[in-house]
């Protein structure tokens, strides 16, 4: 890591207990205890409102989860290992935010215009939330420690932002897409929100102090002047520019005045 940056073993703990709930989610679903829709989010159906909480645990299949758990360690560990101060409220707010924002979305399909009645599950959404807070949050902060953050974000999950718009505009299916880009755009809107209205807590840019043209501190002068005064011993070797005397060029001023008049 950074070298004024120990490592933050919550970061990995925390880390560590989302991944298993999600397996452990699916591992309910695999033997048969949820079922259907049971814990997804319906967009717009009442009932669906429970998935805000319960669908990051839920998967389709073994390709779904893995494809989730590897970012959301990831990410969530990158979270509080930078953001410790914000990040259970950036994490938990941002997974609640943006699955309720995903329940208001209405699942209309973007080629037929039909409304469909879907459930939604996965962690993608929370991903999305993490991703972009984590690279805007550097962006907006301009502090280089949570830039490099970004920028690291940005060179492995970059991709994502292809997943906010609907698959049916980039390739002809046969059915209908199974991945939600509401999830995906819901998550990457909230996560941007919240790195733009937290950005004023904790690292920020620091500034030193010749980075303000108008600074002056009389306490600061007259602790200068004081040593000055206490410990003249310390200047007195300082190399002085030699303070030229007219006379010394007389003669050179003279040859050039000769060579002017002739």
């Amino acid at each position: 890591m950074f070298k004024d940056d120990s490592l933050n073993y919550k970061a990995v703990i925390y880390a560590a207990i989302m991944v298993s709930l999600m397996w452990l989610g699916y591992l309910f679903q695999h033997i048969g205890w949820l079922e259907g829709c049971s814990g997804a989010i319906i967009p717009l159906v009442p009932a669906g409102l429970k998935g805000v909480i319960f669908s990051p645990f839920l998967h389709g299949n073994l390709e779904h989860i893995f494809g989730n758990s590897v970012p959301i360690f990831v990410l969530i560990f990158l979270l509080f290992q930078f953001y410790p101060i914000i990040a259970k409220k950036v994490f938990f707010l941002g997974w609640l935010l943006s699955g309720f924002l995903v329940w208001l979305l209405p699942p209309i399909d973007i080629v037929t215009g039909n409304f469909n009645y879907v459930c939604i599950i996965g962690a993608s959404g929370i991903v999305y939330v993490l991703a972009f807070f984590l690279f805007f949050s550097g962006v907006f902060r301009w502090n280089m420690k949570l830039l490099t953050i970004s920028m690291l974000v940005a060179l492995y999950y970059g991709g994502l932002i292809w997943g906010m718009m609907p698959e049916e505009l980039f390739s002809t299916l046969s059915a209908p897409s199974r991945i939600s880009w509401q999830s995906h755009l819901s998550g990457g809107v909230i996560g941007t929100l919240m790195a733009f209205l937290f950005r004023n807590i904790g690292d920020r840019k620091k500034k030193f102090i010749w980075e303000f043209p108008n600074y002056y501190s009389e306490k600061d002068d007259k602790l200068w002047q004081d040593y000055k005064e206490a410990h003249p011993e310390d200047f007195e070797e300082l190399p002085y520019r030699k303070k030229e005397n007219i006379w010394d060029h007389l003669d050179e001023l003279r040859r050039k005045d000769s060579s002017e008049n002739h």
